[in-house]
């Protein structure tokens, strides 16, 4: 009986304690549960869905990534404003911070007459000062420093375009230029259309193959003293010595006059400034129509002055008639100086002077001239302009010449110096001018030269015939011409490579040959040499493989004397098939080098930029018609 009494005791503590076990696990899974949902509800009313709750015994873990170290921290306070702050535990990680970009380096440089300026952001590794004194050194105007520095790597491309700029603004009186990694942007101002075309090329030709280059140079038009045209009527046909007009509209104006006159081919007449009046177009118009109901002879204006002269045999009324309806149909301003050549005495020969050009340079000076020391300063003056052993002297002196005998010499010597050869004839009546030249504007600067030295009333003729070889720029052939050149050469003869090498086949090397003639009459250009191949093998083998092979062609143009400075080699491997690669024929057809050049592709307008607010206020395109033009380092078949 006692034994089962403390039996029965133990029990009931046992029970008591399985019980209070029991209470107390509850409580405790009732004070997590409460907790994890309180401290979950509590963040996610805060956007703070990141991050995680795990409830354990009296405990709050917080796990999961913080976008930011604020946002862990809000956490850490949101569950303590749930449960006691000191139950909560910390196992949240911070989201990496990206390092910080590097910022965009630029520089913009801007010159004219006031001095030089240069403002932007460049690289710390840059010499600041040896730029700016560089800069210093082109003239002796100041500049302005308003550089700044950051202290990160000078992205790829910078150096070479930097180098590029200070080079190109030394040429440039009158420009912008604004330099970043790999592309450089000019603005300038050119004197004439002509300088404008040599700058362009200049810079293009200059710039290397990988830099991408824009260029916006704007030539005023030129100033036009006297404003000249000169339009001539004879047995060869009708054309133009000279001629000017100051707008598009007057140049169409006077061009369809001429046409309807006979003139035949392609017509040039140069816009410019300084026309005398407003009406310009319509009072040539009204010459040129005159002089075509004559049938014959030549209309010259000089600025407000109009001189017809008329051909020799003509009806002295339809003379008459024609002037006096001209002379009334002028618009206001112009002054018209008709004249009509009497038929001379053919028994009696006129007093003539005649000067000769040929083709090695050497003059001859005949004829009659006025008095000794006249034939001596005809003599000084040739040799000033065709140099001294390249003049021989044999005019006579003859007393009683015309007045003006003299400037008419001087004017003839000096209209004969625009040729490369022909000869100048010098009589009382008129001047005859005739040769060849590589000048297209010879013939219009002739005739504005005789018109401001002999006057209104002189008579002179002008033959002038463009020779497009004796032209030392039209005779360079265009890069154009020497891209299609050399694939006329290749499709006659592949340059082809021993197999799975970039070592040229000996059978190839005569068409290097040819290429490498070819190119070293160019000039300079920029060329990019492609190597292409078939699909056969690995895409990164082909693309290794193409770019070897392009390297080892401009490895023997090098060998072969070609200037290679302005030359890129690269490799596009299988990426540009011009055939398809599931045949021998289309394979071989792949494997190809080409000679591409890199064209110039249309800019992209970009916002104005600091240092142009500053240009506003200086002779940056102020005047004249620019063209836009963008230079890409690589070229797109």
């Amino acid at each position: 009986m006692r034994l089962s009494y403390y039996t029965m005791i133990a029990s009931a503590f046992v029970a008591a304690a399985a019980v209070s076990l029991v209470a107390a696990n509850s409580s405790v899974q009732l004070i997590e549960d409460s907790s994890e949902i309180g401290v979950r509800t509590a963040l996610d009313e805060n956007s703070l869905i990141w991050a995680e709750v795990e409830a354990d015994g009296l405990r709050v873990a917080l796990a999961g990534t913080a976008p930011t170290e604020a946002l862990r921290f809000q956490a850490l306070s949101v569950a303590g404003s749930v449960v006691d702050a000191a139950r909560v535990i910390d196992l949240m990680e911070v989201e990496a911070v990206a390092a910080i970009p590097p910022p965009r380096f630029s520089a913009e440089v801007l010159r004219n007459t006031a001095g030089l300026s240069i403002i932007g952001l460049i690289p710390e590794a840059t010499d600041r000062e040896a730029l700016v004194e560089g800069f210093s050194a082109m003239s002796d105007l100041p500049v302005t420093d308003l550089l700044e520095t950051a202290d990160y790597p000078p992205p790829s491309g910078w150096e070479d375009a930097l180098a590029f700029a200070i080079g190109a603004i030394e040429d440039l009186p009158r420009a912008k230029v604004s330099v970043t990694a790999g592309r450089v942007e000019i603005t300038a101002i050119a004197d004439s259309a002509e300088a404008k075309a040599e700058m362009e090329q200049t810079l293009i030709r200059s710039a290397p193959p990988a830099l991408r280059l824009s260029l916006n140079i704007t030539a005023p038009r030129p100033v036009i003293t006297p404003f000249t045209l000169r339009f001539v009527m004879d047995e060869t046909g009708a054309r133009f010595d000279a001629c000017s007009a100051d707008t598009d509209a007057s140049q169409r104006r006077i061009l369809t006059a001429a046409f309807e006159a006979g003139l035949t081919g392609p017509g040039r007449c140069t816009i410019g400034m300084g026309v005398p009046s407003a009406n310009w177009a319509e009072a040539v118009e009204r010459a040129i129509a005159a002089l075509a109901e004559l049938g014959a002879g030549s209309i010259t204006f000089s600025n407000a002055d109009v001189t017809l002269v008329a051909a020799e045999g003509t009806d002295r009324r339809l003379f008459d008639r024609v002037t006096g309806e001209l002379e009334t149909g002028l618009p206001d301003v112009f002054a018209l100086f008709p004249i009509l050549p009497e038929t001379p005495d053919p028994a009696i020969g006129p007093p003539e002077f005649v000067a000769t050009l040929s083709p090695e340079g050497q003059v001859q000076l005949r004829g009659r001239i006025s008095d000794e020391k006249m034939r001596e300063v005809a003599d000084s003056f040739a040799r000033a302009k065709f140099g001294s052993e390249n003049v021989y002297t044999a005019a006579r002196v003859v007393p009683d010449l015309p007045a003006d005998w003299s400037a008419r010499v001087l004017t003839g010597i000096q209209a004969l110096a625009f040729l490369n050869n022909g000869a100048v004839t010098v009589t009382p009546d008129a001047i005859t001018l005739n040769g060849k030249s590589g000048n297209q504007n010879a013939s219009a600067i002739v005739a504005q030269l005789m018109a401001s030295k002999l006057g209104q009333d002189s008579t002179f003729e002008i033959d002038i015939r463009y020779v497009e070889e004796l032209d030392p720029v039209a005779s360079i052939p265009t890069p154009e011409e020497c891209e299609v050149a050399i694939a006329d050469i290749i499709s006659q003869a592949k340059i082809i490579f021993e197999p799975g090498s970039a070592t040229i086949d000996a059978t190839a090397l005569s068409t290097m040959d040819s290429i490498a003639e070819v190119l070293q009459e160019c000039g300079d250009m920029r060329l990019e040499v492609q190597g292409h191949t078939d699909s056969q093998g690995r895409e990164e083998m082909n693309l290794a493989l193409s770019q070897a092979r392009a390297e080892s062609v401009l490895n023997e143009l090098r060998a072969r004397r070609v200037l290679t400075g302005s030359f890129v080699a690269k490799g596009y491997g299988e990426a540009r098939p011009i055939a398809e690669n599931d045949s021998e024929d289309g394979r071989e057809a792949n494997r190809r080098i080409e000679f591409r050049l890199i064209r110039p592709e249309p800019s992209i307008p970009e916002g104005e930029s600091a240092l142009e607010s500053v240009a506003e206020s200086s002779d940056i395109g102020t005047q004249g018609d620019g063209a836009d033009a963008e230079v890409e380092g690589n070229s797109d078949e």
